[in-house]
């Protein structure tokens, strides 16, 4: 599911060679910000915005769900996705139990968890999410889609929260909803690539209801009732992200921007597919440079308050 978040033709295993032996910590926890920083977001992930003593930590927890989601996803893995999953929740269960890791990911995983006492479930719930992709190619409801991203996508949003130290049930409620709202973003952004691989995340309920055909989205065919239902989906969607809205009032200051980020770039290509309709089968709606300064500049003016002296003045910078 992470890739349909952050869309991208770079490898992990192309973004950055492997520590050497030893695994020193600082060299795994620079090799998972390159895993985390090669694919093209339509936020930032660890932005300046976050306090540096917590912005390294936010990268294993993204390094271990995009490895992760490539052994689901990509065609390298094809015979084998089961089974790389089940070594990656292996080293997962070994971290939590103390057992030295072997691999970078896990390296700074494990010591991201120790230090802010992260709960293994929300990692074994993405590793369950991601086993959906081995199994379910199509959803027959919205309900259906909402249960597979809850568990493909909603546990990372738990986590950074967790980072954070927010144990609140309500926040996380509303982390559940921001998560949702991204991963259908993404979706429907993704819907011509994610076709090409065989998956289509548009529930079935919505095609017979705009008498939309599989057959013509895979055909690429350009309708009038495609763009009804694409214009559907993106409201839907956007009703996600006015459920999540509370989360960006009442976060604290180390985690404000980085949520309004998402927040806005989220509803910013939400526009662009809108603007796209049907077209999104023939070129794939993206952020501009433009598209992400007004994201930046958005965030700033809803929580710019939380900003530190070094912020503003980035803020100010931006603003000329």
């Amino acid at each position: 599911m992470i890739h349909r978040v952050a869309a991208s033709k770079t490898k992990p295993w192309e973004a950055t060679p492997l520590p050497a032996e030893p695994l020193e910590l600082d060299a795994c926890y620079r090799y998972c910000e390159a895993l985390a920083r090669a694919r093209h977001h339509n936020f930032p992930v660890a932005s300046v915005f976050v306090p540096t003593a917590l912005r390294r930590h936010i990268f294993p927890l993204y390094a271990f769900a995009r490895t992760a989601d490539e052994f689901a996803t990509e065609p390298e893995y094809e015979g084998r996705r089961a089974r790389e999953l089940d070594a990656w929740e292996t080293r997962l269960e070994a971290c939590f139990h103390g057992e030295p890791p072997d691999h970078p990911v896990f390296v700074a995983l494990a010591d991201t968890a120790a230090r802010f006492d992260l709960p293994i479930t929300p990692f074994q719930q993405l590793l369950a999410g991601f086993r959906m992709d081995l199994d379910v190619a199509r959803y027959a409801t919205v309900t259906d889609l909402l249960s597979y991203t809850a568990h493909a996508a909603a546990p990372l949003g738990h986590l950074l929260l967790y980072l954070g130290g927010y144990r609140d049930p309500a926040l996380h409620r509303y982390a559940t909803e921001l998560a949702h709202g991204l991963a259908f973003a993404s979706m429907w952004q993704d819907l011509r690539a994610d076709l090409a691989r065989g998956r289509l995340y548009v529930p079935a309920e919505d095609l017979r209801h705009f008498d939309v055909a599989e057959a013509d989205l895979r055909a690429g065919r350009v309708t009038r009732a495609l763009d009804a239902l694409v214009r559907y989906e993106v409201a839907r969607t956007r009703a996600l992200f006015e459920r999540a809205r509370p989360l960006v009032d009442r976060i604290g200051p180390e985690f404000a921007i980085e949520v309004a980020l998402m927040w806005h770039g989220g509803m910013r290509i939400l526009d662009k597919i809108e603007r796209a309709g049907g077209r999104v089968l023939v070129r794939r709606p993206a952020l501009s440079q433009s598209d992400k300064a007004a994201v930046v500049l958005r965030a700033l003016r809803w929580r710019g308050g939380a900003l530190s002296h070094r912020g503003e003045t980035l803020a100010r910078w931006l603003g000329r």
